[in-house]
Protein backbone atom coordinates (compact mmCIF):
# COMPACT_ATOMS: atom_id res chain seq x y z
CA UNK A 1 0.00 0.00 0.00
CA UNK A 2 3.35 2.33 0.75
CA UNK A 3 4.51 1.96 -2.79
CA UNK A 4 0.56 2.31 -4.31
CA UNK A 5 0.90 5.62 -2.55
CA UNK A 6 4.21 6.54 -3.63
CA UNK A 7 2.67 6.56 -6.97
CA UNK A 8 0.38 9.28 -6.25
CA UNK A 9 2.50 11.06 -4.14
CA UNK A 10 4.73 14.70 -5.44
CA UNK A 11 7.74 14.00 -6.97
CA UNK A 12 10.84 15.92 -5.59
CA UNK A 13 12.93 15.72 -7.98
CA UNK A 14 15.77 18.06 -6.27
CA UNK A 15 16.78 14.45 -4.57
CA UNK A 16 17.86 11.36 -5.09
CA UNK A 17 19.45 9.60 -9.20
CA UNK A 18 18.50 12.42 -11.57
CA UNK A 19 18.36 9.80 -14.56
CA UNK A 20 15.92 7.62 -12.25
CA UNK A 21 13.20 10.85 -11.41
CA UNK A 22 13.32 11.46 -14.95
CA UNK A 23 12.71 7.92 -15.55
CA UNK A 24 9.83 7.62 -12.87
CA UNK A 25 8.39 10.92 -14.27
CA UNK A 26 8.51 10.26 -17.88
CA UNK A 27 6.98 6.50 -18.04
CA UNK A 28 2.89 7.40 -16.36
CA UNK A 29 3.62 10.71 -19.44
CA UNK A 30 4.28 8.45 -21.73
CA UNK A 31 1.27 6.41 -21.16
CA UNK A 32 -0.69 8.94 -20.67
CA UNK A 33 -0.13 10.33 -24.27
CA UNK A 34 -0.56 7.20 -25.81
CA UNK A 35 -3.83 7.35 -24.33
CA UNK A 36 -4.71 10.93 -25.17
CA UNK A 37 -4.21 9.60 -29.05
CA UNK A 38 -6.39 6.61 -28.70
CA UNK A 39 -8.81 9.33 -26.89
CA UNK A 40 -9.17 11.12 -30.20
CA UNK A 41 -9.30 8.01 -32.18
CA UNK A 42 -12.38 6.80 -31.09
CA UNK A 43 -13.87 9.38 -31.20
CA UNK A 44 -13.67 9.67 -34.76
CA UNK A 45 -14.16 5.75 -34.93
CA UNK A 46 -17.55 5.79 -33.64
CA UNK A 47 -18.77 8.37 -35.07
CA UNK A 48 -17.44 7.50 -39.08
CA UNK A 49 -18.84 3.45 -38.15
CA UNK A 50 -22.38 4.65 -37.00
CA UNK A 51 -22.92 8.36 -38.38
CA UNK A 52 -20.95 8.17 -41.73
CA UNK A 53 -18.05 9.69 -43.73
CA UNK A 54 -20.18 13.20 -43.66
CA UNK A 55 -20.27 13.22 -39.79
CA UNK A 56 -16.56 12.22 -39.77
CA UNK A 57 -15.55 15.33 -42.12
CA UNK A 58 -18.03 17.38 -39.77
CA UNK A 59 -15.25 16.87 -36.18
CA UNK A 60 -12.84 16.68 -38.88
CA UNK A 61 -13.79 20.26 -40.40
CA UNK A 62 -14.09 21.76 -36.29
CA UNK A 63 -10.50 20.61 -35.52
CA UNK A 64 -8.89 23.73 -36.73
CA UNK A 65 -11.00 25.59 -34.12
CA UNK A 66 -10.88 23.75 -31.25
CA UNK A 67 -6.80 23.79 -31.96
CA UNK A 68 -6.61 27.54 -31.39
CA UNK A 69 -8.65 26.84 -28.50
CA UNK A 70 -6.21 23.88 -27.25
CA UNK A 71 -2.86 26.28 -27.88
CA UNK A 72 -4.32 28.77 -25.56
CA UNK A 73 -4.86 26.60 -22.35
CA UNK A 74 -1.51 25.17 -23.81
CA UNK A 75 -0.25 28.12 -23.45
CA UNK A 76 -1.59 28.61 -19.53
CA UNK A 77 -0.70 25.07 -18.53
CA UNK A 78 2.76 25.38 -19.68
CA UNK A 79 3.15 28.58 -17.64
CA UNK A 80 1.61 26.74 -14.35
CA UNK A 81 3.88 24.27 -14.58
CA UNK A 82 6.48 26.04 -14.67
CA UNK A 83 6.04 28.40 -11.93
CA UNK A 84 4.62 25.61 -9.67
CA UNK A 85 7.89 23.54 -10.44
CA UNK A 86 9.98 26.61 -9.65
CA UNK A 87 8.20 27.29 -6.57
CA UNK A 88 7.60 23.55 -5.34
CA UNK A 89 11.54 23.32 -5.66
CA UNK A 90 12.44 26.41 -3.62
CA UNK A 91 10.13 25.20 -0.96
CA UNK A 92 8.12 28.30 -1.22
CA UNK A 93 4.85 27.90 0.11
CA UNK A 94 2.70 31.39 -0.49
CA UNK A 95 3.82 31.41 -3.69
CA UNK A 96 3.59 28.23 -5.02
CA UNK A 97 0.04 28.57 -3.22
CA UNK A 98 -0.61 31.55 -5.29
CA UNK A 99 0.88 30.78 -8.26
CA UNK A 100 -2.04 27.76 -8.24
CA UNK A 101 -4.72 30.05 -7.42
CA UNK A 102 -3.83 32.19 -9.72
CA UNK A 103 -3.93 29.65 -12.36
CA UNK A 104 -7.32 28.46 -11.67
CA UNK A 105 -8.83 31.98 -11.45
CA UNK A 106 -7.62 32.70 -14.97
CA UNK A 107 -9.40 30.04 -16.38
CA UNK A 108 -12.46 29.93 -14.74
CA UNK A 109 -12.35 34.06 -16.25
CA UNK A 110 -11.22 32.81 -19.91
CA UNK A 111 -13.62 29.40 -19.74
CA UNK A 112 -16.69 31.67 -19.08
CA UNK A 113 -15.25 33.72 -22.41
CA UNK A 114 -15.42 31.63 -24.28
CA UNK A 115 -18.92 29.78 -23.07
CA UNK A 116 -20.47 33.45 -23.16
CA UNK A 117 -19.04 34.66 -26.85
CA UNK A 118 -18.95 31.35 -28.65
CA UNK A 119 -22.96 30.64 -29.86
CA UNK A 120 -22.18 33.71 -31.65
CA UNK A 121 -18.75 33.16 -32.79
CA UNK A 122 -19.15 29.30 -34.14
CA UNK A 123 -21.13 29.75 -37.31
CA UNK A 124 -19.20 32.98 -38.79
CA UNK A 125 -16.13 31.40 -38.02
CA UNK A 126 -17.08 27.96 -39.57
CA UNK A 127 -18.10 30.65 -42.64
CA UNK A 128 -14.88 31.84 -42.60
CA UNK A 129 -12.96 29.02 -43.33
CA UNK A 130 -14.95 27.69 -45.85
CA UNK A 131 -16.90 24.66 -44.48
CA UNK A 132 -19.20 22.67 -46.76
CA UNK A 133 -23.01 23.75 -46.46
CA UNK A 134 -23.33 19.88 -46.30
CA UNK A 135 -21.43 19.47 -42.95
CA UNK A 136 -22.13 23.40 -41.67
CA UNK A 137 -24.81 22.29 -39.01
CA UNK A 138 -23.15 19.19 -37.83
CA UNK A 139 -19.84 21.01 -37.42
CA UNK A 140 -21.54 23.83 -35.16
CA UNK A 141 -23.65 21.65 -33.20
CA UNK A 142 -20.45 19.53 -32.29
CA UNK A 143 -18.48 22.78 -31.47
CA UNK A 144 -20.99 24.28 -29.53
CA UNK A 145 -21.38 21.78 -27.19
CA UNK A 146 -17.72 21.50 -26.62
CA UNK A 147 -17.21 25.15 -26.32
CA UNK A 148 -20.26 25.80 -24.11
CA UNK A 149 -18.83 23.18 -21.77
CA UNK A 150 -15.35 24.26 -22.32
CA UNK A 151 -15.19 24.42 -18.29
CA UNK A 152 -14.02 20.44 -18.13
CA UNK A 153 -11.43 20.45 -21.26
CA UNK A 154 -9.39 23.79 -19.54
CA UNK A 155 -9.55 22.55 -16.16
CA UNK A 156 -8.20 19.54 -16.77
CA UNK A 157 -5.30 21.00 -19.14
CA UNK A 158 -4.66 23.62 -16.38
CA UNK A 159 -4.37 21.32 -13.21
CA UNK A 160 -2.84 18.40 -15.26
CA UNK A 161 -0.11 21.38 -15.98
CA UNK A 162 0.13 21.98 -12.24
CA UNK A 163 0.18 18.21 -10.87
CA UNK A 164 3.29 17.80 -13.34
CA UNK A 165 4.46 20.81 -11.80
CA UNK A 166 4.77 19.26 -8.80
CA UNK A 167 6.48 16.39 -9.86
CA UNK A 168 3.10 14.45 -9.54
CA UNK A 169 2.36 12.71 -13.57
CA UNK A 170 1.17 9.48 -11.95
CA UNK A 171 -2.33 11.02 -10.78
CA UNK A 172 -2.69 12.56 -14.05
CA UNK A 173 -2.54 9.80 -16.04
CA UNK A 174 -5.00 7.79 -13.94
CA UNK A 175 -7.42 10.77 -14.30
CA UNK A 176 -6.65 10.63 -17.77
CA UNK A 177 -6.84 6.97 -18.29
CA UNK A 178 -10.77 6.99 -16.36
CA UNK A 179 -11.75 9.96 -18.67
CA UNK A 180 -10.96 8.09 -22.07
CA UNK A 181 -12.50 4.74 -20.92
CA UNK A 182 -15.77 6.81 -19.61
CA UNK A 183 -15.32 8.90 -22.39
CA UNK A 184 -15.43 5.04 -25.22
CA UNK A 185 -18.68 3.72 -22.89
CA UNK A 186 -20.66 7.28 -23.30
CA UNK A 187 -19.10 7.37 -27.39
CA UNK A 188 -20.99 4.24 -28.02
CA UNK A 189 -24.36 4.48 -26.19
CA UNK A 190 -24.59 8.20 -26.83
CA UNK A 191 -24.30 7.60 -30.37
CA UNK A 192 -24.51 4.12 -31.10
CA UNK A 193 -27.40 3.41 -28.35
CA UNK A 194 -29.39 6.88 -28.36
CA UNK A 195 -28.39 7.82 -31.94
CA UNK A 196 -27.69 11.29 -30.94
CA UNK A 197 -24.80 11.44 -33.98
CA UNK A 198 -22.30 13.80 -33.82
CA UNK A 199 -24.01 15.75 -30.78
CA UNK A 200 -23.49 12.44 -29.27
CA UNK A 201 -19.66 12.75 -29.50
CA UNK A 202 -19.28 16.35 -27.81
CA UNK A 203 -21.19 15.83 -25.29
CA UNK A 204 -19.82 12.29 -24.18
CA UNK A 205 -15.83 14.13 -24.63
CA UNK A 206 -17.88 17.27 -22.63
CA UNK A 207 -19.21 14.62 -19.33
CA UNK A 208 -15.63 12.42 -19.60
CA UNK A 209 -13.32 15.19 -19.44
CA UNK A 210 -15.20 17.21 -16.48
CA UNK A 211 -15.30 14.11 -14.80
CA UNK A 212 -11.29 14.05 -14.62
CA UNK A 213 -11.13 17.78 -14.34
CA UNK A 214 -13.18 17.09 -10.86
CA UNK A 215 -10.76 14.35 -9.80
CA UNK A 216 -7.49 16.54 -10.21
CA UNK A 217 -9.41 19.04 -8.43
CA UNK A 218 -10.51 16.67 -5.06
CA UNK A 219 -6.51 15.81 -5.58
CA UNK A 220 -5.05 19.42 -5.19
CA UNK A 221 -7.67 19.70 -2.36
CA UNK A 222 -5.75 16.79 -0.68
CA UNK A 223 -2.25 18.15 -0.80
CA UNK A 224 -3.04 20.79 1.80
CA UNK A 225 0.68 19.87 3.39
CA UNK A 226 2.16 21.76 0.58
CA UNK A 227 0.11 24.77 -0.17
CA UNK A 228 -2.94 26.40 0.51
CA UNK A 229 -6.33 25.91 -1.20
CA UNK A 230 -8.11 29.04 -0.54
CA UNK A 231 -10.34 31.55 -1.95
CA UNK A 232 -7.69 34.21 -0.82
CA UNK A 233 -5.05 32.49 -3.07
CA UNK A 234 -7.21 32.46 -5.60
CA UNK A 235 -6.90 36.77 -5.55
CA UNK A 236 -5.91 37.49 -9.40
CA UNK A 237 -2.28 39.37 -8.52
CA UNK A 238 -0.98 41.27 -11.36
CA UNK A 239 2.39 40.09 -10.94
CA UNK A 240 1.40 36.43 -11.02
CA UNK A 241 -0.96 36.90 -13.99
CA UNK A 242 1.76 38.82 -16.24
CA UNK A 243 4.61 35.91 -15.04
CA UNK A 244 2.00 33.21 -16.13
CA UNK A 245 1.60 34.89 -19.39
CA UNK A 246 5.18 35.93 -19.85
CA UNK A 247 5.81 32.10 -19.08
CA UNK A 248 3.15 30.56 -21.23
CA UNK A 249 2.40 32.54 -24.17
CA UNK A 250 5.71 31.80 -26.21
CA UNK A 251 4.63 27.95 -25.80
CA UNK A 252 1.13 28.71 -26.78
CA UNK A 253 2.95 30.86 -30.23
CA UNK A 254 5.05 28.05 -30.61
CA UNK A 255 1.82 25.89 -31.17
CA UNK A 256 0.10 27.99 -33.25
CA UNK A 257 3.63 28.42 -35.57
CA UNK A 258 3.59 24.93 -36.19
CA UNK A 259 -0.04 24.48 -37.10
CA UNK A 260 0.43 27.83 -39.76
CA UNK A 261 3.48 25.84 -40.88
CA UNK A 262 1.62 21.95 -41.38
CA UNK A 263 -1.54 24.18 -43.26
CA UNK A 264 1.00 25.78 -45.31
CA UNK A 265 2.90 22.69 -46.35
CA UNK A 266 -0.35 20.72 -46.96
CA UNK A 267 -1.05 23.12 -49.56
CA UNK A 268 1.99 22.03 -51.06
CA UNK A 269 1.08 17.83 -50.27
CA UNK A 270 -2.60 18.49 -52.18
CA UNK A 271 -0.92 19.35 -55.04
CA UNK A 272 1.11 15.76 -55.41
CA UNK A 273 -2.32 14.43 -55.76
CA UNK A 274 -4.18 11.73 -54.06
CA UNK A 275 -1.86 9.10 -53.27
CA UNK A 276 0.33 11.67 -51.96
CA UNK A 277 -1.73 13.17 -49.84
CA UNK A 278 -2.95 9.16 -48.52
CA UNK A 279 1.01 8.52 -48.15
CA UNK A 280 1.48 12.25 -45.80
CA UNK A 281 -1.11 11.10 -43.58
CA UNK A 282 -0.44 7.59 -42.58
CA UNK A 283 3.43 8.76 -42.50
CA UNK A 284 2.27 11.37 -40.03
CA UNK A 285 0.05 8.90 -37.68
CA UNK A 286 3.25 6.99 -37.34
CA UNK A 287 5.03 10.09 -36.55
CA UNK A 288 2.66 10.73 -33.85
CA UNK A 289 2.99 7.75 -32.02
CA UNK A 290 7.05 7.98 -33.04
CA UNK A 291 7.13 11.61 -31.79
CA UNK A 292 5.84 11.21 -28.46
CA UNK A 293 8.93 10.13 -26.12
CA UNK A 294 10.44 13.17 -27.23
CA UNK A 295 7.72 15.16 -26.56
CA UNK A 296 7.39 13.04 -23.10
CA UNK A 297 10.88 13.88 -22.57
CA UNK A 298 11.12 17.42 -23.25
CA UNK A 299 8.25 18.20 -20.59
CA UNK A 300 9.79 15.81 -18.14
CA UNK A 301 13.19 17.77 -18.35
CA UNK A 302 10.78 21.39 -17.85
CA UNK A 303 9.67 19.82 -14.51
CA UNK A 304 13.13 18.49 -13.86
CA UNK A 305 15.01 21.83 -14.38
CA UNK A 306 11.70 23.96 -12.93
CA UNK A 307 12.18 22.50 -9.68
CA UNK A 308 15.86 22.63 -9.61
CA UNK A 309 16.33 26.12 -10.61
CA UNK A 310 13.85 27.39 -7.86
CA UNK A 311 15.78 24.96 -5.22
CA UNK A 312 19.23 26.55 -7.06
CA UNK A 313 20.75 23.58 -7.91
CA UNK A 314 22.10 24.22 -11.24
CA UNK A 315 24.91 21.16 -10.96
CA UNK A 316 22.16 18.85 -10.92
CA UNK A 317 20.55 20.10 -13.81
CA UNK A 318 23.34 20.46 -15.57
CA UNK A 319 23.78 16.49 -14.41
CA UNK A 320 19.91 15.73 -15.09
CA UNK A 321 20.66 17.34 -18.58
CA UNK A 322 23.21 14.74 -19.40
CA UNK A 323 21.36 11.76 -18.08
CA UNK A 324 17.89 12.88 -19.51
CA UNK A 325 19.86 13.78 -22.92
CA UNK A 326 21.02 10.23 -23.26
CA UNK A 327 17.92 8.69 -22.25
CA UNK A 328 15.80 10.20 -24.86
CA UNK A 329 18.46 10.00 -27.65
CA UNK A 330 18.79 5.69 -26.60
CA UNK A 331 15.08 5.41 -26.88
CA UNK A 332 14.69 7.52 -30.23
CA UNK A 333 17.47 4.95 -31.83
CA UNK A 334 15.56 2.04 -30.69
CA UNK A 335 12.40 3.71 -32.27
CA UNK A 336 14.18 4.82 -35.57
CA UNK A 337 15.39 0.91 -35.68
CA UNK A 338 12.25 -0.54 -34.78
CA UNK A 339 10.60 1.57 -37.80
CA UNK A 340 13.30 0.90 -40.43
CA UNK A 341 13.38 -2.89 -39.77
CA UNK A 342 9.60 -2.87 -39.10
CA UNK A 343 8.18 0.08 -41.13
CA UNK A 344 6.19 -1.49 -43.39
CA UNK A 345 4.19 -3.65 -41.17
CA UNK A 346 3.33 -0.29 -39.20
CA UNK A 347 1.85 1.08 -42.96
CA UNK A 348 -0.23 -2.37 -43.27
CA UNK A 349 -2.53 -1.37 -40.81
CA UNK A 350 -3.72 1.75 -42.45
CA UNK A 351 -4.06 0.37 -45.92
CA UNK A 352 -3.92 -2.98 -48.04
CA UNK A 353 -2.79 -1.12 -51.09
CA UNK A 354 0.75 -2.44 -52.22
CA UNK A 355 1.82 0.65 -53.43
CA UNK A 356 1.24 2.72 -50.98
CA UNK A 357 2.62 1.07 -48.06
CA UNK A 358 5.89 1.04 -50.78
CA UNK A 359 6.02 5.02 -50.80
CA UNK A 360 4.50 5.64 -47.29
CA UNK A 361 7.91 3.59 -46.23
CA UNK A 362 10.18 5.34 -48.59
CA UNK A 363 8.90 8.71 -47.26
CA UNK A 364 9.14 7.39 -43.80
CA UNK A 365 12.86 6.14 -44.28
CA UNK A 366 13.65 9.95 -45.04
CA UNK A 367 11.96 10.91 -41.63
CA UNK A 368 13.56 8.23 -39.62
CA UNK A 369 16.81 9.38 -38.39
CA UNK A 370 15.71 12.84 -37.48
CA UNK A 371 13.81 11.51 -34.24
CA UNK A 372 17.13 11.16 -32.77
CA UNK A 373 17.70 15.36 -33.87
CA UNK A 374 14.12 15.91 -32.23
CA UNK A 375 15.67 14.41 -28.88
CA UNK A 376 18.07 16.71 -28.66
CA UNK A 377 16.00 19.62 -29.56
CA UNK A 378 13.10 18.57 -26.90
CA UNK A 379 15.30 17.79 -24.00
CA UNK A 380 17.43 20.65 -24.01
CA UNK A 381 14.46 23.25 -24.65
CA UNK A 382 12.60 21.47 -21.71
CA UNK A 383 15.63 22.58 -19.80
CA UNK A 384 15.48 25.82 -21.07
CA UNK A 385 11.64 26.29 -20.41
CA UNK A 386 11.82 24.99 -17.01
CA UNK A 387 14.81 27.94 -16.26
CA UNK A 388 12.11 30.55 -17.57
CA UNK A 389 13.17 30.74 -20.74
CA UNK A 390 10.56 30.58 -22.77
CA UNK A 391 10.95 32.73 -25.60
CA UNK A 392 14.63 30.98 -26.92
CA UNK A 393 12.90 27.42 -27.92
CA UNK A 394 9.53 29.79 -29.49
CA UNK A 395 12.45 31.74 -31.52
CA UNK A 396 14.01 28.63 -32.45
CA UNK A 397 11.27 26.78 -33.33
CA UNK A 398 10.35 30.05 -35.71
CA UNK A 399 13.40 29.70 -37.32
CA UNK A 400 13.42 25.81 -38.04
CA UNK A 401 9.52 25.73 -39.15
CA UNK A 402 8.66 28.75 -41.14
CA UNK A 403 11.85 30.34 -42.27
CA UNK A 404 13.69 26.86 -42.94
CA UNK A 405 11.32 23.72 -43.49
CA UNK A 406 8.07 26.06 -46.01
CA UNK A 407 10.91 27.68 -47.69
CA UNK A 408 12.99 24.46 -48.17
CA UNK A 409 9.63 22.09 -48.97
CA UNK A 410 8.68 24.59 -52.00
CA UNK A 411 11.99 25.07 -53.02
CA UNK A 412 13.02 21.43 -53.43
CA UNK A 413 9.69 20.69 -55.31
CA UNK A 414 10.74 24.08 -57.73
CA UNK A 415 14.02 22.64 -58.39
CA UNK A 416 12.81 19.09 -58.85
CA UNK A 417 10.29 19.66 -61.68
CA UNK A 418 9.95 17.36 -64.41
CA UNK A 419 7.54 15.97 -66.96
CA UNK A 420 7.20 12.87 -64.51
CA UNK A 421 6.69 15.54 -61.49
CA UNK A 422 5.10 18.58 -63.17
CA UNK A 423 4.65 20.10 -59.35
CA UNK A 424 8.11 18.36 -58.13
CA UNK A 425 8.97 15.26 -55.97
CA UNK A 426 7.29 14.71 -53.57
CA UNK A 427 10.14 13.61 -51.60
CA UNK A 428 10.53 17.44 -51.00
CA UNK A 429 7.75 17.37 -47.69
CA UNK A 430 10.25 14.69 -45.87
CA UNK A 431 13.65 16.28 -46.99
CA UNK A 432 12.60 19.24 -45.61
CA UNK A 433 11.37 18.30 -42.39
CA UNK A 434 14.24 16.18 -42.23
CA UNK A 435 16.96 19.08 -42.38
CA UNK A 436 14.56 21.33 -40.36
CA UNK A 437 14.82 18.70 -37.43
CA UNK A 438 18.66 18.31 -37.99
CA UNK A 439 19.07 21.98 -38.08
CA UNK A 440 16.86 22.83 -34.96
CA UNK A 441 18.92 20.37 -33.41
CA UNK A 442 22.71 22.08 -34.18
CA UNK A 443 21.29 25.53 -33.18
CA UNK A 444 19.31 24.48 -30.20
CA UNK A 445 22.79 22.87 -28.73
CA UNK A 446 24.78 26.22 -29.64
CA UNK A 447 21.80 28.51 -27.56
CA UNK A 448 22.21 25.78 -25.26
CA UNK A 449 25.80 25.62 -24.48
CA UNK A 450 25.89 29.78 -24.48
CA UNK A 451 23.92 29.54 -21.32
CA UNK A 452 21.92 32.29 -21.50
CA UNK A 453 18.79 30.50 -20.55
CA UNK A 454 20.70 30.33 -16.46
CA UNK A 455 19.73 34.08 -16.40
CA UNK A 456 16.23 33.61 -16.51
CA UNK A 457 16.04 31.26 -13.21
CA UNK A 458 13.69 31.75 -10.55
CA UNK A 459 10.62 33.90 -10.40
CA UNK A 460 11.93 36.10 -7.77
CA UNK A 461 10.73 39.20 -9.24
CA UNK A 462 7.16 37.91 -7.89
CA UNK A 463 5.75 38.99 -4.48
Amino acid sequence: MARLADLFSPKDMTVGTPWKRIVEFSIPMLIGNIAQQLYNTVDSIVIGRYVGDNALAAVGSAFPVLNFLLVLFVAVASGASIMVAQYFGAKDRERLSRSIGVCITLTAIVSTLIMVISPFAIRPMLVFINTPESILDWCEDYLLILLVGNWGFSYFNILSGILRGLGDSFSALVFLLISTALNVVLDIWFVAGLNMGVPGVALATVIAQTVSAVLCIIKLKKMDDLFDFNLNMMKPIKEYVLQLLRLGLPSGLTQVIFSLAMITVQSLTNTFGEMIIACNVIVMRVDGFAMMPNFTFGITMTTFAGQNVGAKKMKRVELGTRQGLAIAVGVSTVITIIILIFGRYLMNIFTDTAELVDLSMRMMRILAVGYIAMAVTQVLSGVMRGAGDTVTPMWLSLITTIFLRVPIAYGIAYLTRSAEYPNGRPESIFVSLLIAWVFGAIITVIFFKKGNWKEKALLKDVR
